[in-house]
């Protein structure tokens, strides 16, 4: 790539500074997730930022929390979890589940039931899943869960998106539709 190509950048070229580290990677839209499960003492949930698919075959997909999140470690204890990909009009259930010290269930609508965990009410989509495993990755802790059930919102529900260190919708104006014949593979 020609060096005209390349864009300027006012950032430091240096993987060592977390605050840059951090800063970069904050250019990566990410979805809001609440992942939720029940246990004995009753129902947990944490906001997460970092979830992702694994794996079609088996159907995996993994989230990550704070290495000394309880929230995680109640979640990875119950064996089950759902997450809650949360819609654009969600940003309170989005905080009251990022923050301690509060009633998080009190915000939204939510499906509480005794067999699984709870999922909420015009969430863009959610999936349910049984912990496959867990494990330490930097200072945060990795959950991979087996896809048991999934679904998204009939119509067109649009997610929240976590973009440079704030919470953000989908400009209107990329709804165009543009020409997906290079990414035919995804549907494969």
């Amino acid at each position: 790539m020609p060096a005209a190509a390349v864009a300027p950048t006012d950032l430091p070229a240096t993987s060592a500074d977390p605050a840059v580290f951090r800063r970069v990677l904050g250019h990566v839209p990410t979805s809001v997730c609440v992942v939720t499960a029940t246990t004995p003492q009753g129902p947990v949930g944490v906001t997460v930022g970092s979830f992702t698919s694994v794996s079609l075959d088996p159907p995996l997909v993994v989230f990550y929390c704070g290495l000394n999140s309880a929230s995680a470690a109640a979640i990875v204890d119950a064996g089950h979890f759902c997450v809650n990909v949360l819609a654009e009009d969600q940003q309170q259930v989005c905080a009251a589940f990022a923050g301690r010290g509060v009633d998080r269930f009190a915000t939204g609508d939510w499906e509480m039931t005794e067999d699984a965990a709870p999922r909420l009410g015009a969430a863009a989509a959610w999936i349910e899943c049984d912990v496959e495993d867990s494990f330490p990755a930097g200072d945060h802790v990795a959950v991979v869960g087996r896809v048991r059930r999934l679904a998204a919102a009939a119509g067109h529900r649009k997610p929240l998106i976590f973009h440079r260190g704030q919470l953000v919708r989908l400009d209107r104006a990329c709804g165009t539709h543009a020409p997906t014949r290079s990414f035919d593979w995804w549907d494969i």
